[in-house]
C-alpha cells in the first residue's frame, strides 16, 4: 500500500507541472509565449512590462523548483540528493536568470532570438528534474 501511495503522489505533482504549463497564460504574464509561436526570427521582440515578466519567470521556476524537489524526494528519500539538487537548482537559477535578464535588456531590433528562447525554456520548464531523475537513479543505483 505504500508504494501504491508513493507512486500516486508522484503521479499527482506531475500532474501539477502539466497544470502549470496548460494554463501558463493565465497564471503568469509572459509575452514571449505568443512571440515564440510567431516568426521570431524576423521579428523584434514585443514591448513588455520588464518587471511583470521577470517576476512571472522567477514565479514560474520556483513553482517547478518546489514541485521538482518533492518528486525528488518521493523517488528517492535522500537528503543528500535533496540538498545537492537544492544547490544545483539555485547555482542554475542565478546563471539563467542572469543571462535571460541581459539577453532581454540588451536585446535591440530584429535578430536571432535562439539563445533567448532556449534559456527561458530552461527556466520556465522542470526540463532539471528531467535531466536529475535518471542521472541520480544511476548514480544511486549503478554503486550498488
Amino acid at each position: 500500500m505504500k508504494k501504491a501511495l508513493k507512486i500516486v503522489s508522484i503521479v499527482i505533482l506531475a500532474c501539477f507541472l502539466v497544470l502549470i504549463r496548460t494554463f501558463e497564460d493565465l497564471l503568469f504574464y509572459d509575452p514571449l509565449l505568443e512571440f515564440f509561436k510567431m516568426d521570431y526570427k524576423t521579428l523584434p521582440l514585443p514591448k513588455m512590462d520588464m518587471l511583470g515578466l521577470l517576476t512571472g519567470v522567477v514565479f514560474r521556476f520556483f513553482m517547478n523548483t518546489v514541485i521538482s524537489l518533492a518528486i525528488l524526494w518521493l523517488v528517492f528519500k535522500d537528503k543528500e540528493i535533496i540538498k545537492l539538487s537544492s544547490i544545483l537548482y539555485g547555482f542554475l537559477f542565478v546563471f539563467l536568470f542572469t543571462a535571460f535578464s541581459f539577453i532581454v535588456f540588451t536585446s535591440e531590433g530584429t535578430g536571432s532570438h535562439l539563445v533567448l528562447f532556449y534559456v527561458r525554456r530552461f527556466l520556465i520548464q522542470p526540463l532539471f528534474l528531467l535531466l536529475l531523475l535518471p542521472a541520480f537513479y544511476f548514480q544511486k543505483y549503478k554503486s550498488r
